[in-house]
């Protein structure tokens, strides 16, 4: 009988110590540098320096794992090698060369058309600008905004095509 009571007084002492250490981990720790830990107990915090966090619960999200540097990236294309064939690639450049030609011609027109609106700095008055001529002066520093940032796009086409072959 007075080992049924040992027992029972050691299983009982388990159950506490289990279920005491379930509740000091129920607490989460705000330590340095924004770190937030419910996995540790109050000396482990204490000698870390954190503090007890009280507020709402945290959701943690696991990011994906880094890669390590020593796997081969997979190629992009579905062929598994990661070289393209000189004549694809020429093919490819040859593409590329033609769809930045035809829009730096588009965007071309666009400015020619915008220069002969804009007619150095004197477009033509529109509606309501015969009264209030500062609707006149914002609608011609728009233009000439908008001349710039084209005159920027087609450098930026010209920058471009000269990186493919001709």
């Amino acid at each position: 009988m007075m080992s049924f009571k040992r027992s029972a007084l050691v299983a009982g002492l388990v159950l506490c110590a289990q279920f005491g250490a379930a509740q000091a981990y129920d607490v989460t720790y705000k330590c340095p540098k924004n770190v937030y830990s419910n996995t540790m107990s109050a000396q482990e915090a204490k000698a870390k320096g954190c503090t007890v966090f009280e507020g709402s619960p945290i959701t943690v999200i696991q990011g994906p794992k880094p890669r390590s540097n020593s796997t081969p990236v997979p190629a992009a294309s579905g062929s598994g090698s990661a070289r393209v064939d000189a004549a694809d690639q020429r093919a490819r450049d040859s593409d590329a060369r033609r769809i930045l030609e035809a829009e730096l011609r588009r965007e071309e027109d666009k400015l020619a058309q915008m220069k002969t609106d804009y007619n150095n700095g004197s477009p033509d008055r529109q509606g309501a600008e015969n009264r209030n001529f500062q609707k006149y002066l914002d609608r011609v520093a728009e233009m000439k905004a908008a001349i710039t940032r084209k005159e920027g796009d087609i450098a930026a086409l010209k920058r471009e095509l000269q990186k493919y072959p001709q």
